[in-house]
């Protein structure tokens, strides 16, 4: 991939635009061009960036077929989580659904625990898991390449136009399958992180696009020597989806509708699309300490935390949304994990932001504080428990400084029009003649 991808440009209206642009060059061969997005549900963020550029991309090219693929769901053969509780459940299933067959259990993916970490705000000791997910990796590449290849090689599946990975660990693996199956198909990795935490966290030594949302990341790229210069693209940050950017003509929410004062400072608490439970906890201590402070808490798929927070006075919770959007427009700041896709929603919807960082951190998320607190947009506090009433009374008094900084020290955030945009001109560049299956294809 040699063809210079460095100036992207995107052509996306001033605020950004989701509507229909103009039908994306075809690759050659005058059909629908194919893009495959690989994602996974871990945090939640990969999927957001992955139905952000879907969005994008179909907008702008309605007659593409832009088709998500779940990783974690194509490698359940070899996951060890999966196959372990799979010999648990299966035979509990046999026995158990002739009597109670309302009872659904199954199989756990490695991602599930991930995310019931978050959601029980049980965080400590996750960050081992990256180092032995890429031992894992490193030790079963063999088996991960069979399976990819076994995708991408099942007689009948259409041949994709470009691979787009919005995951990290795994662009290795993916990128050497695909290369045994699809020699010339273009690879690009769209880094949804702030930052790189290498080794072979989101970059590999191979001949591939990556695209970076900060100047750190950029720098990154370029020092490994793993890339042609015109192969390592700078965007204006993370992908956000349509509704960051729909400025609609009346407001589509309002506090009152809420049941929320409008005149009362009002925190968005957010901790990704599996809620937290500490979130409770923030309330509580609000509601005692900093009476006038109101808030809207996104509880996500946590069930749990929406039924314990419904009817609390001066609090207004909302379950899992697809407009998450909308309730940040009537916040005045966010509170939550420093997540790179939640700060970069909040910040890109002017609302200053208080994150947490401490053991429990995920390493790929503390620099993602020191980019708050170094562009001066937000404070960060070791404990939502002992700091976040002190924290809530600086954000409260110095909010215009906070929004100042955002509008003096933060690029406006175009990312997802820039990517489409690289993606469009990739699919759009000459052809390369297609290999051959590979033969052992699995």
């Amino acid at each position: 991939m040699t063809q210079d991808l460095q100036q992207t440009g995107g052509s996306p209206d001033q605020e950004g635009s989701f509507h229909t642009h103009r039908p994306g060059n075809d690759p050659g061969t005058g059909r629908p061009a194919r893009v495959e997005i690989f994602y996974f549900d871990a945090g939640g963020g990969h999927r957001a960036a992955m139905l952000a550029l879907k969005e994008a991309l179909t907008a702008r090219n309605p007659h593409w077929h832009v088709v998500p693929v779940d990783l974690q769901k194509l490698l359940e053969p070899v996951d060890p989580i999966y196959r372990l509780t799979g010999r648990v459940t299966t035979p509990l299933r046999r026995v158990l659904t002739p009597i109670a067959p309302n009872v659904r259990f199954g199989p756990v993916q490695t991602q599930s625990i991930y995310n019931t970490a978050l959601k029980t705000g049980v965080t400590y000791g996750v960050g081992a898991i990256l180092p032995m997910l890429k031992l894992y990796i490193r030790r079963h590449a063999p088996r991960l390449e069979q399976e990819l290849r076994r995708h991408w090689a099942e007689p009948g599946s259409p041949r994709p136009d470009i691979v787009v990975s919005v995951i990290p660990n795994f662009n290795g693996v993916m990128f050497r399958a695909l290369r045994a199956v699809h020699a010339h198909v273009p690879y690009v990795t769209v880094m949804t992180d702030m930052v790189d935490c290498p080794p072979r966290f989101w970059m590999e030594d191979q001949d591939q696009v990556i695209v970076c949302g900060t100047d750190r990341a950029l720098a990154q790229a370029r020092a490994t020597g793993f890339y042609d210069p015109a192969n390592i693209v700078g965007v204006s940050g993370m992908m956000l989806g349509s509704r960051f950017y729909d400025l609609p003509a009346e407001p589509r929410l309002t506090r009152h509708e809420l049941g929320l004062s409008p005149d009362r400072p009002t925190a968005l608490i957010m901790f990704g699309g599996n809620g937290a439970l500490v979130s409770e906890r923030i309330v509580e201590k609000l509601r005692t300490f900093a009476p006038d402070v109101q808030t809207i808490v996104m509880c996500g798929r946590n069930r749990t935390l929406l039924r314990t927070l419904q009817g609390v006075a001066g609090c207004h919770a909302v379950g899992f949304v697809p407009n998450v959007a909308d309730y940040m427009r009537l916040a005045d700041f966010f509170i939550g994990k420093p997540g790179p896709g939640s700060i970069s929603e909040a910040i890109h919807m002017g609302c200053p932001v208080i994150v947490q960082c401490n053991n429990a951190t995920m390493p790929q998320e503390r620099p993602n504080v020191d980019w708050v607190l170094n562009n001066g947009i937000g404070l960060s506090v070791r404990s939502f428990r002992r700091n976040i009433v002190d924290a809530v009374r600086t954000m409260t008094t110095d909010l215009e400084r906070f929004r100042q900084a955002i509008r003096r020290n933060v690029r406006r955030n175009q990312a997802v029009f820039e990517v489409a945009a690289l993606v469009e001109r990739i699919a759009a560049a000459p052809a390369a003649t297609p290999a051959p299956a590979c033969e052992d294809a699995g």
